[in-house]
């Protein structure tokens, strides 16, 4: 009679089970979540300041914008939590907390995967260019907006029911989003490698700056990260739920400012510091084999009956083809010049 007499006659319910983070306190959860805003702002003005110095140049590299959202998104998240551990019994501001730190991260994977898509494109032209490589892709993003749409509804809908199946119903989804992220959060890693192990048809296609290998190397990295952070949510969402006033050890705050915030600005400051913008840029327009290398750039100067100049400016804007012992050379690299010594 106590344990109903106790429960709300409206919804939204206040959850019954233990969840990662737990209920936030002022003391702990104030001080840390005000560091990760603060974080996270830095990150947002330095991706958006990049955005606009290269939008000034002429240097398109919508990934930087993205960034800035995600920064942004994860801006809205902290205050949220801040404003609902102030209130920790306000439900709505628990909804809210919760959706936003499930939905930002999923910029980070679509992110990944099309620096992915650009180093396969890179090595593997005629087939990174393919029709149907493509249109997996293009599914693959659909599938993600749509698995968060149905992540977003399972989550909301848990605190508006009562009923049983309903929630096993939600419960099934928010696993079903769970292990889809974690599986999309470590695509790069059989792209990227399945891409080095197949032999390639032609020589590779340099695009933006930096050697090749420290493109992969960047990529999986991040990869890495994201990955670790996506497995250990999903995975401790399959055990067994616990009620909220008995959390397993594996629910407490240490973890979920680990495996939430902390792997994400790992990345958004390692793309800062490494200049994605710079190394993963591809000329506009791009939009099939060649494209990458600037070689159709040159090859349409010259069929328009382009003079020298226009010849030399099109190299020159153009990265070209590298050997394989250019690119995985040890030596510094060399500046990129028109009609470098040893370029074809």
């Amino acid at each position: 009679m106590s344990s109903s007499s106790q429960q709300p006659q409206h919804a939204p319910y206040p959850p019954k089970v233990a969840s990662l983070g737990g209920l936030p306190t002022v003391h702990t959860d104030i001080p840390i979540t005000a560091v990760f805003l603060f974080l996270y702002i830095c990150g947002a003005i330095a991706h958006m300041t990049i955005f606009q110095l290269n939008q000034r140049r002429g240097h398109k590299f919508l990934m930087s914008g993205m960034l800035f959202g995600f920064c942004m998104a994860r801006i809205v998240t902290c205050i949220m939590r801040i404003a609902w551990t102030t209130r920790p019994h306000h439900v709505p501001l628990a909804i809210a907390a919760a959706v936003f730190v499930a939905a930002g991260v999923v910029l980070l994977y679509v992110i990944n995967l099309i620096f992915a898509q650009r180093i396969i494109r890179a090595a593997h032209p005629n087939s990174g260019w393919h029709p149907l490589f493509s249109r997996t892709f293009i599914a693959i993003y659909v599938l993600i907006v749509v698995s968060l749409i149905m992540l977003i509804t399972a989550n909301v809908q848990n605190y508006y029911t009562l009923n049983k199946n309903t929630k096993r119903i939600d419960r099934d989804i928010i696993l079903y989003g769970g292990t889809f992220y974690a599986i999309i959060s470590f695509l790069p890693f059989p792209l990227v490698l399945g891409g080095l192990v197949i032999p390639r048809k032609t020589r590779l296609e340099k695009f933006g700056t930096g050697r090749y290998r420290s493109k992969i190397a960047i990529l999986l990295t991040a990869a890495f990260f994201l990955c670790l952070g996506a497995a250990f949510r999903v995975g401790t969402n399959y055990k067994t739920p616990r009620p909220i006033n008995d959390p397993p050890t594996y629910y407490n705050k240490a973890c979920f400012y680990i495996f939430n915030f902390t792997v994400e600005v790992i990345v958004i400051f390692l793309y800062v510091v490494v200049r994605v913008d710079r190394r993963f840029h591809v000329p506009n327009g791009s939009h099939g084999p060649g494209d990458y290398s600037g070689k159709n750039t040159t090859a349409a100067v010259k069929d328009a009956g382009g003079n020298g100049d226009d010849m030399a400016a099109a190299t020159r804007s153009s990265p070209t083809i590298m050997s394989e012992e250019e690119v995985f050379d040890d030596a510094p690299e060399r500046q990129e010049k028109g009609g470098e010594k040893g370029d074809v």
